[in-house]
């Protein structure tokens, strides 16, 4: 795929000097979609422009979202990188285990995701993710920058994309991210008028669901008919009928 599908997603990058830094190194590694979500700093910064050297158009041809689900908009398969505890349903992987996962779908748009330099992802970012790429460093000092955080897994893509090529996987329908998301807001909204879920704990267990479809890599048609189900149940709820009085 040449990277072609990959997109590069920065969740609210803030420091000039990391953007061109990560646009440098995208075009090392043969990678060119940047998107941009809500960024706190100017692409066209002297910094920015000045670290890139070659690679000024991946800056400027960087798409710019005010929200995570828009960036991944399309994507069928999408990865964040965590870099602090986290204790939710998703197993964290090496770049070299997980990176090949994303690449199986060739011909569709994926996305890896990289969160803020100072906090990273948000765990409510972390649900949009199907896995999670933690980069273990030494005990001494664990903390990355991101845009060596960028680098590693733009390399371990470079690595693993001529081989994900000549294998030739046949094509699958997975349904894109953004199709599966209203049916997940759908569910929620369900369970919780049903008593099934309660808002406090609404969120944590709404992340198993999550994670029980992604493990399943159900077609558009399968959400489809999902949806379908969630209406029915819907509408038989509310018109529900009433024994008849005596």
């Amino acid at each position: 795929m040449g990277g072609a599908g990959i997109r590069i997603v920065l969740v609210e990058p803030a420091g000039p000097l990391n953007l061109g830094s990560i646009a440098r190194v995208m075009k090392n590694f043969g990678l060119c979609n940047l998107v941009l979500v809500n960024p706190q700093c100017d692409r066209y910064d002297d910094d920015a422009l000045k670290m890139a050297v070659h690679a000024q158009e991946i800056l400027e041809s960087a798409v710019i979202v005010e929200t995570l689900p828009q960036a991944l908009q399309g994507c069928v398969r999408a990865i964040a990188t965590i870099g602090r505890d986290y204790s939710g349903e998703i197993p964290q992987e090496s770049p070299r285990t997980a990176l090949p996962w994303l690449l199986a779908e060739p011909e569709q748009p994926v996305a890896l995701i990289f969160g803020r330099e100072d906090r990273g992802l948000s765990n409510e970012e972390l649900n949009y993710a199907q896995k999670l790429i933690f980069i273990p460093t030494s005990p001494n000092y664990p903390s990355l920058n991101l845009a060596t955080a960028v680098a590693i897994c733009c390399y371990e893509l470079s690595q693993l994309a001529e081989v994900v090529v000549t294998q030739k996987l046949p094509p699958t329908e997975i349904a894109p991210l953004d199709v599966l998301e209203p049916y997940y807001q759908e569910l929620e909204s369900l369970l919780l008028s049903i008593g099934y879920l309660y808002p406090h704990t609404a969120a944590s267990r709404m992340e198993k669901f999550r994670y029980l479809y992604n493990r399943a890599h159900i077609k558009t048609a399968e959400v489809a008919m999902l949806r379908g189900i969630l209406r029915q149940v819907e509408w038989a709820i509310n018109n529900r009928i009433q024994p008849e009085k005596l």
